[in-house]
């Protein structure tokens, strides 16, 4: 009888803590984050996720809802990194840096870096804390801009002038992640657009 209760103990599903939770949360989006950035969302199926962890392929819908759900959190966790890298350089006082952590971000977590700004989920608004990091993220990218001009260094519509900033760094960074612009050339051209952006925008320039 004992040995029966044990073997049937043994088959009930564990029960998982919130660690447990969110280390296997960590690991499935971290595997998900490479295989989209490699594949492309739609050729990425919920059964080659479990796979990618040796689970069974039931097991990620205890975690998530769907494959949706996973790239939302994917791209949540993207867009919180990266406002988290701009907040630190523009908390440094020197508003070069700013730009510099941009690029570097989207160097070093190339994967994350295309999630984040090549595609859009057509769900977007399902998802509150995705819209609310995006939203972080862009609020942190213009920040600078909104400095230079309280300081009198810039004069404009300071969404319009981040939004010159932030397409011809993205083009940059975008060139040199195909191969396009030799290794580093990113940020030295960052530095030059930087430059004569800043020259152009001056009061009574």
């Amino acid at each position: 009888m004992a040995s029966v209760f044990f073997q049937v103990l043994s088959r009930m599903p564990r029960v998982l803590s919130a660690t447990d939770v969110a280390d296997f949360r960590d690991r499935l989006c971290e595997a998900a984050e490479r295989l989209f950035a490699e594949k492309g969302p739609d050729a990425v199926t919920m059964r080659q996720l479990a796979a990618e962890l040796g689970v069974s392929p039931m097991t990620p819908y205890r975690y998530f809802k769907d494959k949706d759900d996973i790239l939302a959190a994917v791209r949540t966790n993207g867009f919180t990194r990266f406002a988290e890298a701009l907040e630190t350089a523009r908390g440094s006082g020197k508003g070069a840096n700013v730009g510099e952590a941009y690029v570097a971000f989207a160097l070093e977590h190339p994967d994350t870096y295309k999630l984040m700004f090549d595609l859009n989920q057509p769900n977007d608004d399902s998802y509150p804390e995705l819209v609310a990091a995006g939203q972080r993220a862009h609020d942190n990218m213009s920040a600078w801009v909104k400095d230079r001009i309280a300081a009198g260094k810039m004069t404009g519509d300071p969404e319009k002038i981040g939004a010159m900033f932030w397409a011809a760094t993205h083009g940059i960074i975008v060139l040199e992640m195909a191969g396009k612009l030799p290794k580093g050339a990113a940020q030295d051209l960052r530095n030059l657009l930087t430059v004569t952006l800043v020259k152009g925008l001056r009061p009574g320039a």
